[in-house]
């Protein structure tokens, strides 16, 4: 019988995608594991794989085409078999070019439970799953290998996709219906058309948009602000990298993020995610570094943080930096963070307030480090000061919460020579 191909969720906040490039004409053969279309995604360029194999009998998405996750792209058929005409018809009546809004956003499911590899369940390290299992599994972002099969011989069935589903809980659940927004003021724009250029938003900015929109509106935000003297950081930086003879080169925002994961192992309320079923308290400090690239921004994260030294640190994020300027990311290595760092100190900025990126519970925002006349001991001195500010979701962080991890992270950077001792 025919099957839709359907646009897949290749990154956990992506709702719709824009094809880039078909790699298979109709009429190909199609088998799995094949590259079958490039899409374009919030986050970057992604391929798209064939799971269902058969001949490629109609594409309905062109190149150029922006669709909602779940919606019908193409069609796929076996050899010498016919589609009915009542099926094309219906199928085409998808418009390509136009955006189609899900009425509920797919959700990324993480921490299900996880299924031994069974014999039964697998051949040639392949796992047994109806067409629409598959579908659906690619559709929600689970893996094949963590579910247990119910069908004939240990296939995976519908039902066994969402039990596995229900048994995960759902991080940044979209599923209860958000605040309309606003609004905006309709009319002809108060420019002249020769006075502008129009440049169309690209996927990465309007998913930025939104989420930014999102957590604004509905994450009660609370702001922190503390100013740390660096004086014995950055006398202990350079001794470092003089004594590294070019091994590596740290940046006062490797001392941050060490610090910051350490400080989170010391406050672990601070270390949250809030969802409505349950407060989920983070056993280690996964930090995301937010990272600009064209277009936008994006999120690579420090897994095991706490566990990592100074120079570890500092080689991870050239790295991913690196790869996420290339649009080279994959899913897994810019979610999952639980805790988040924004730096624009190397552009002056001495002070500024980040969002909250959820599902994390705070997100901490570092300024420039600038000399200043500060009083001690009755006495004026000049120090090298630096602004941290600490935007909190209050359903998971309070106000003290919040203090004290300020108060640890100002006491491992003002003492550097503890962030030394993994």
């Amino acid at each position: 019988m025919p099957i839709d191909i359907m646009m897949s969720q290749l990154s956990p906040t992506m709702t719709e995608g824009k094809i880039v490039r078909w790699l298979k004409n109709e009429g190909d053969e199609l088998l799995s594991g094949d590259i079958m279309v490039e899409v374009e995604t919030d986050k970057a360029t992604m391929e798209m794989e064939v799971v269902d194999e058969g001949i490629l009998h109609k594409i309905f998405s062109p190149e150029g085409a922006i669709v909602a996750v779940g919606t019908v792209i193409a069609v796929v058929a076996e050899d010498g078999e016919k589609i009915p005409a009542n099926y094309q018809a219906q199928a085409e009546n998808v418009t390509p070019t136009e955006v189609v809004t899900p009425t509920e956003a797919p959700v990324a499911q993480t921490n299900i439970p996880t299924v031994e590899k069974t014999p039964d369940n697998q051949r040639n390290n392949r796992v047994k799953a109806s067409p629409l299992a598959r579908r659906l599994a690619k559709i929600r972002g689970l893996n094949l290998h963590q579910v247990h099969g119910t069908g004939p011989n240990g296939r995976i069935v519908k039902a066994d996709i969402e039990k596995s589903l229900r048994q995960g809980i759902r991080l940044g659940d979209h599923s209860q219906p958000l605040p309309a927004p606003r609004p905006m003021p309709q009319g002809p724009l108060p420019y002249h058309t020769d006075e502008y250029e129009t440049i169309d938003n690209s996927m990465m900015r309007k998913t930025i948009a939104r989420r930014l929109t999102e957590s604004k509106q509905n994450i009660p935000h609370f702001y922190l602000t503390t100013e740390v003297n660096m004086d014995r950081l950055m006398d202990l930086r350079t001794q470092l990298n003089d004594a590294a003879d070019g091994e590596f080169k740290l940046s006062v925002n490797d001392f941050i993020l060490k610090a910051v994961s350490k400080s989170l192992i010391d406050i672990p309320e601070t270390n949250a995610s809030w969802t409505e079923q349950a407060t989920l308290m983070h056993k280690h400090a996964h930090v995301s570094v937010a990272v600009a690239i064209e277009g936008g921004l994006i999120t690579p994260v420090i897994r095991h943080a706490e566990q990592k030294s100074i120079v570890e640190i500092s080689q991870e994020v050239k790295t991913l930096a690196k790869r996420a300027r290339s649009g080279d990311l994959k899913p897994e290595e810019y979610t999952g963070g639980t805790f988040s760092v924004s730096n624009l100190g190397m552009f002056g900025i001495q002070h500024f307030s980040a969002i909250v990126n959820p599902p994390e519970g705070a997100i901490l925002a570092v300024g420039a480090t600038a000399e200043k006349v500060v009083v001690e001991e009755g006495t004026m001195v000049i120090r090298q000061m630096m602004s941290l500010t600490l935007s909190c979701d209050h359903r998971v962080v309070d106000g003290a919460v919040g203090a004290s991890f300020l108060a640890a992270l100002k006491q491992h950077l003002q003492r550097p020579a503890g962030l030394l001792i993994s």
